[in-house]
């Protein structure tokens, strides 16, 4: 996608050349916008309430505008784009995108979107306005002309015009619905470089893979004088359930009935794990392949559960044992290349004909450098591996100890132990590997994701706390 991709990356296509701006023509009427000091003043108070802010539990003690840029002008909106720093009490500073609509009144549908009112002008979240959506989509369409770059796939010819919504509750990013036809991200937390989502998919589209929607366009900009990724339009996959709400209602009709072959999930789980493979060999094809010492793998996951230990209560009790899992794991080198990096039932679709996978800008606390780095694509197993295991034990973990709960306890990991084993049966058919064949390795990755959970949960919700740790226990011990 640009000069910052590694030599070892295919370059991306370039991106269509624009025949028109999308930018109307100011008028005079247009409803001023604030200036920096008032944007900065709220946005402190403001932000803790996103949902998609990504550092709770810090205090926000400032906010500084990196970048400001104005999209559109008309006689009832302006659209301004923000780029802002925010400073944070005990660690380090974040940075966020901010889309804002700046308008004389809005309706109550976006009142709570409001972050401040000056004299004649209210300013609100602009991804909860079916207008703004509308300019952002617009600019992919037919280019921008300013420092935030609107770059649309040759060939992906997307039409003007398009009604826009925002689509179900916000997690780190918000993802707004196009004309029914389209999804378009935006990155909320902004990290330097060329985001893995775009990147990945791009490969993936040359690679023609039928497991992912086509990308058609991304926003860039460059920020701190490197090209920065701040959203991605794709096709929005209609008639979609997700994965981890597909695999829920399996467990609770086994729940309900006292019978596995009530919510029996193998048939999707296989072909869950045909999808995930077939991922896997595409990028593997397009992006290329290497080879890692396995002990650089190990080395990173140890450090990993030692600095877990002051936070999760009663880890240090298994660390013998744990230490060991993962010293077997670091005798024989590692085959690497791209994955997807995040792996779960929250990041797959299942449509009438397969299985879709979505989300490739990997574990979003780590750095683009981290998150672009080949790794072995047994960290997407495990990760669906516990992913798996979430699903069914959390339908239990909340009903009070008696013999009923341990009855349905029974009953869920037995759910598990044959879903996970349809899962990598349907990987090994599609790869002509078995993630099975390095079980050491496969464990110490499922160890990893159950250390990270533990740690989110302990932070968290605790009491939730058991299922990570009722999982580290059973891989410790074989």
């Amino acid at each position: 996608m640009s000069s910052s991709t590694s030599s070892s990356t295919p370059s991306a296509p370039e991106p269509s050349t624009p025949a028109e701006s999308a930018t109307p023509e100011p008028e005079a009427t247009a409803p001023a916008s604030p200036t920096d000091a008032e944007l900065t003043a709220a946005l402190g108070p403001w932000l803790p309430g996103q949902r998609w802010f990504s550092a709770k539990g810090h205090t926000v003690t400032g906010v500084d505008v990196l970048a400001r840029e104005t999209l559109a002008t008309t006689a009832d909106l302006t659209v301004v784009h923000l780029l802002v720093e925010v400073h944070l009490e005990g660690a380090g500073s974040q940075m966020f995108q901010v889309p804002v609509g700046v308008r004389t009144e809005v309706d109550e549908d976006l009142e709570s979107a409001v972050l401040l009112r000056t004299d004649g002008a209210v300013v609100y979240d602009g991804l909860r306005d079916p207008a703004v959506i509308g300019v952002l989509s617009d600019l992919l369409a037919t280019g921008g002309t300013g420092d935030v770059r609107f770059l649309a796939v040759p060939g992906a010819d997307l039409p003007t015009g398009l009604p826009g919504r925002v689509l179900g509750a916000e997690q780190s990013n918000t993802s707004v619905i196009v004309g029914d036809r389209f999804l378009l991200k935006l990155f909320r937390r902004v990290a330097v470089g060329v985001n893995p989502d775009v990147e990945l998919h791009q490969a993936l589209g040359r690679a023609e893979s039928a497991h992912v929607a086509t990308l058609r366009g991304w926003i860039e900009a460059d920020v701190r004088h490197d090209e920065t990724t701040l959203g991605m339009m794709q096709d929005f996959v209609s008639g979609a359930s997700e994965g981890w709400t597909t695999a829920l209602e399996a467990v609770d009709a086994v729940l309900a009935a006292g019978d596995l072959g009530a919510g029996d999930f193998t048939g999707e789980a296989r072909s869950l794990g045909g999808a995930v493979a077939s991922v896997h060999r595409d990028l593997a094809r397009v992006l290329g392949t290497s080879i890692a010492p396995a002990a650089e793998t190990t080395a990173a996951i140890s450090a990993r559960v030692e600095s877990a230990l002051p936070v999760v209560e009663g880890l240090d009790a298994a660390l013998p044992r744990v230490r060991a899992l993962i010293e077997a794991a670091g005798e024989a080198a590692v085959d690497t290349q791209r994955i997807h990096g995040d792996l779960h039932l929250g990041q797959v679709l299942r449509t009438p004909e397969r299985w879709v996978l979505i989300d490739f800008e990997g574990e979003p606390s780590r750095s683009v450098e981290e998150r672009r780095t080949p790794d072995s694509p047994l960290r997407d197993v495990a990760g669906m591996v516990r992913s798996v295991d979430y699903a069914a034990m959390s339908r239990v973990v909340d009903l009070p100890e008696d013999s009923a709960r341990a009855a349905a306890e029974r009953l869920a990991r037995e759910w598990v132990d044959r879903t996970v084993t349809a899962f990598l049966d349907g990987y090994a058919a599609e790869a002509g590997r078995d993630p099975r064949d390095n079980l050491a390795l496969l464990r110490a990755y499922e160890l990893d994701k159950a250390v990270y959970e533990a740690v989110y949960e302990a932070r968290n919700r605790p009491g939730w706390l058991s299922i990570p740790m009722h999982a580290i226990e059973r891989l410790v011990d074989g």
